[in-house]
């Protein structure tokens, strides 16, 4: 399978060389996947928290240190990761929110988008009670559903659909992803500033990060 890297300005050469580190035999057995970090640092991303690299870089390997042929290729691999972070984050400061999952597909280019749900949620699992605002809220809570659907698949779920309309489905939720996630990164950016709206003069930047006016953004009306 091949990864679907739909950013422009995503850096391939450096995803490239950390695609076939992570599949090499220097890589620990249970290292991530590409598809999988790519989702994993999107969860840390968008949480509810700040987590430092120096926290969750170590779940990228598995349970071995990664042993690298020289500083120079563990300056490039960990470059690549930190590059691919930074991208994420700038990305969903733009003011639409942008998001472009590296999702993998088979021979016939189909999605293939499970890989990507499950390292979000080994990122939500970092956090748990602090994602649990989210996961309550009786209207943003429905913005995990894709995520859940795709890393734990239908059977835990009561989903009231024939067969045919469930694949159809399964083949929609890979484009509903990016939205999704989007959608969660501002509710808990706007969860984050409300207790500073008094403070933050209307006309000022959102704190938000969209880079529009405070009135536009979390402290519309």
């Amino acid at each position: 399978m091949e990864q679907d890297p739909r950013s422009a300005g995503t850096d391939l050469l450096g995803l490239d060389l950390l695609e076939a580190w992570l599949s090499s035999s220097r890589a620990p057995e249970d290292a991530m996947e590409l598809s999988e970090l790519d989702g994993f640092l999107a969860g840390i991303a968008v949480g509810p928290q700040i987590i430092m690299p120096s926290e969750w870089l170590h779940f990228v390997w598995g349970d071995e240190p990664p042993v690298f042929e020289d500083a120079a290729e563990a300056e490039a691999m960990l470059g690549a990761i930190m590059a691919r972070y930074n991208e994420i984050i700038h990305g969903l400061q733009d003011e639409e929110g942008i998001l472009e999952p590296l999702f993998l597909t088979n021979e016939t280019g189909e999605v293939i988008a499970d890989l990507w749900a499950e390292g979000f949620l080994e990122a939500v699992g970092l956090r748990p009670t602090a994602w649990d605002p989210l996961f309550s809220h009786r209207d943003a809570g429905s913005l995990m559903m894709p995520i859940l659907l795709l890393a734990r698949g239908t059977d835990e779920f009561d989903l009231d659909v024939d067969e045919d309309r469930l694949d159809e489905l399964l083949a929609e939720v890979p484009n509903m992803i990016a939205p999704c996630v989007v959608a969660i990164d501002r509710f808990w950016k706007t969860k984050r500033s409300r207790g500073r709206v008094p403070k933050i003069g209307r006309n000022a930047p959102c704190p938000c990060g969209s880079g529009r006016k405070y009135k536009l953004c979390c402290g519309r009306n």
